[in-house]
């Protein structure tokens, strides 16, 4: 395994690593699907909430797999998150992470106009902001690569022009476009359903991958 690999596995759960700052980090996430909740209950309209439940499943089940190449070639995932963090969940994923993406679906919902066919720039104005928001995010990832706090090891996925369309295709519009495909079914009970199945592979997949077979990743 890759050094990086290595030291991302070390850290894995370690409750003694937790630091107090995720406690309000934890207390904002709260706040927010709180509030979101409650205008949700007033209105009748769960879009919101659905919206932030759709990204965090989708990035859970990219972290899954990421973790899931780890282990099958046995050398390291697309990206692994190595350095200091207040807890780490998977090689790719930590807390502050998970909190970030707990919010990000709010943040692009309340983004969008009312109208779904309302243009941006040509473009309907959700796909507008998909491609926004996934772009802005890539343009952090490199950052962070460059910082060496996400270390990515293959040469398919790295600051190459044919890496960047990957991780922006694969690592972000993804979740937005999968988002999109949550409003826009017709019913509450269709979205949730929607919404259920982005969350329930991952869970599989964890299940399969850590009860089963013993995996750590």
């Amino acid at each position: 395994m890759t050094q990086a690999s290595v030291a991302a596995l070390s850290g894995l759960w370690d409750w003694t690593m937790i630091k107090w700052y995720a406690i309000p980090l934890l207390a904002i996430v709260f706040y927010v699907y709180a509030r979101e909740t409650k205008e949700a209950r007033r209105s009748g309209n769960w879009d919101a909430v659905l919206a932030g439940l759709t990204l965090f499943g989708m990035d859970f089940f990219n972290e899954t797999w990421n973790g899931w190449v780890l282990v099958l070639t046995g050398r390291s995932a697309f990206w692994t998150t190595p350095g200091d963090t207040a807890l780490r969940t998977m090689v790719g994923w930590n807390i502050e992470i998970m909190f970030m993406f707990a919010l990000c679906g709010l943040v692009y919902y309340h983004s969008l106009d009312d109208d779904p066919k309302k243009k941006i720039l040509g473009l309907p104005n959700r796909w507008f902001w998909a491609v926004g928001y996934a772009a802005f995010c890539v343009f952090v990832e490199v950052l962070l690569n460059l910082g060496g706090h996400l270390v990515w090891e293959y040469p398919f996925w790295n600051r190459s022009w044919g890496g960047i369309w990957l991780i922006f295709v694969f690592g972000y519009f993804e979740f937005f476009a999968a988002i999109i495909f949550v409003l826009g079914r017709k019913t509450k009970a269709a979205k949730i359903m929607a919404v259920s199945i982005v969350w329930a592979v991952p869970i599989v997949m964890n299940v399969v991958a850590r009860a089963v077979l013993g995996w750590r990743y």
